[in-house]
């Protein structure tokens, strides 16, 4: 499908856009009834019928609210302080009041008034020209405006459309707009249209002003002043003309995207290259490298094996010849402690005779010592015994006859618990002694002991 038949795509969305736009700047109020802004009030009977006598309140139809309270001939308008107004009465040739946010009262007989809305207002443009080539051309753009002196703008402007007092005067600016605007694109080329939209805005800027303000503050304006005067957008209306336009940028900024491509693949292909280069160089180092690490590895390893071959070579000699040295020692050792041995059992029986030699000698020793001991113990008691029977003797020589007996008689218990049991059975005779004296008794004793001793001495075996 050729360009001529798709359509200019984005002058129809430019056209969309704006018509969107022109709808949502439009008042949003419900349908208002076939009444003008300025009141021509009805005869009184035919009001005070309308109203019932009664006080009314209500509000004008219309983009102002406007409030009117009272009854009949006694009425007050109550007007928006961002609304302008103006009150008359029949024969005044000047207004009563006029101004912005003017409230006032008002008779219905006599009396009429106008209110306007004095917000800033916005005038959409769409404007389509010919431009010096003979080319269709969309300018789109927007001048605000507002009141400036209402006293000279009720006279010289139309404000009686009951929807939209401003309807009117928004026609009437938009017309001069569209025709300057298409003055001006009329002597200018397309590229100059697209690309500088600054001399349209002069022109148009000038030309409103003069209309709308007067020349050199003069009184022949209407009584408003331009705020601002806007161009959006410029397009052109011939799709094939719009695409012809684009190609030269477009192919350009091709041009430069393909060498941008070219010139990053260059980049990327020199770049890969020198990687490449760069790790074939290192992998051919790396493997230089690793080939000499492994020649040494290898050759530390061959003189390790080596050295540990020899090590070992060496280590079975020592250990063969320590083996024969130890065996050789081991055998002299036997030998010598053979002979050791020898001696010591020698020794050792020598020792023995000469420990039973002097056993047998200690124990002849031993004997004959205890036997000395044990005589001389007897002889040593015998004599006590003899010292203290001498000296029993020579106390009881001193004592009577009759103790004497009676201490014999008292020790007989004992001395017979101390005999030893008899064997056989001894029959000693003592006679010759007076058993009356002390002498005569302890001659007897004697005599029993004396046998008692030898007695005992009988019994006793031979030590040697």
């Amino acid at each position: 499908m050729s360009a001529a038949g798709k359509g200019n795509a984005y002058l129809e969305q430019v056209v969309a856009q704006q018509a969107v736009l022109e709808d949502d700047l439009k008042a949003r109020r419900g349908a208002a009834a076939p009444a003008a802004v300025a009141l021509a009030v009805s005869p009184p009977a035919r009001r005070e019928r309308a109203s019932g006598g009664a006080d009314s309140r209500r509000s004008t139809p219309g983009p102002v609210d406007v409030r009117i309270t009272g009854f009949w001939r006694w009425k007050n308008v109550l007007v928006p302080p961002n609304a302008f107004v103006v009150h008359t009465r029949r024969g005044r040739e000047k207004p009563l009041h006029i101004g912005l946010g003017v409230s006032f009262r008002f008779n219905p007989a006599i009396d009429s008034f106008l209110v306007v809305p004095g917000a800033t207002q916005t005038i959409l443009i769409n404007a389509y020209c010919i431009c010096r080539e003979l080319q269709g051309v969309l300018v789109q753009g927007y001048v605000q405006w507002i009141i400036q002196d209402f006293g000279i703008a009720y006279r010289k402007l139309d404000f009686g459309d009951p929807e939209d007092p401003m309807r009117l005067v928004n026609l009437q600016l938009r017309e001069q707009a569209e025709a300057a605007i298409k003055d001006k694109v009329a002597t200018m080329g397309v590229g100059d249209v697209l690309s500088d939209k600054q001399p349209i805005i002069e022109e148009l800027t000038a030309r409103l002003r003069a209309v709308a303000e007067g020349a050199d503050d003069s009184d022949q304006g209407l009584g408003l002043r331009i705020v601002t005067v806007q161009i959006k957008e410029a397009v052109v209306s011939s799709s094939r003309l719009w695409e012809n336009l684009q190609k030269p940028y477009r192919a350009e900024q091709g041009q430069i995207a393909r060498l941008a491509e070219l010139q990053a693949e260059e980049a990327i292909a020199q770049r890969e290259m020198a990687t490449e280069r760069l790790k074939e160089t290192q992998r051919l180092e790396y493997e230089r490298e690793l080939a000499e690490l492994r020649a040494r590895n290898e050759a530390s390893q061959f003189d390790t094996e080596a050295a540990e071959r020899l090590r070992r070579t060496q280590r079975e000699h020592d250990d063969a010849r320590a083996v024969v040295e130890l065996e050789t020692e081991s055998t002299r050792h036997a030998l010598r402690m053979e002979r050791e041995r020898h001696a010591e059992e020698a020794e050792t029986g020598r020792l023995r005779i000469d420990r039973e030699q002097q056993l047998k000698r200690l124990e002849l020793d031993g004997e004959l010592d205890l036997a000395r001991s044990r005589a001389r113990s007897d002889h040593e008691r015998a004599v006590l015994e003899l010292e203290r029977v001498g000296m029993r003797a020579e106390i009881d020589n001193r004592q009577s006859a009759a103790s004497l007996q009676a201490k014999l008689i008292g020790l007989l218990p004992e001395i017979m618990a101390k005999l030893p049991k008899p064997e056989e059975l001894r029959t000693v005779t003592i006679n010759g002694g007076d058993r009356t004296t002390v002498s005569g008794l302890l001659a007897e004793l004697a005599i029993v002991i004396g046998t008692l001793r030898s007695a005992v001495a009988a019994d006793r075996p031979d030590t040697h």
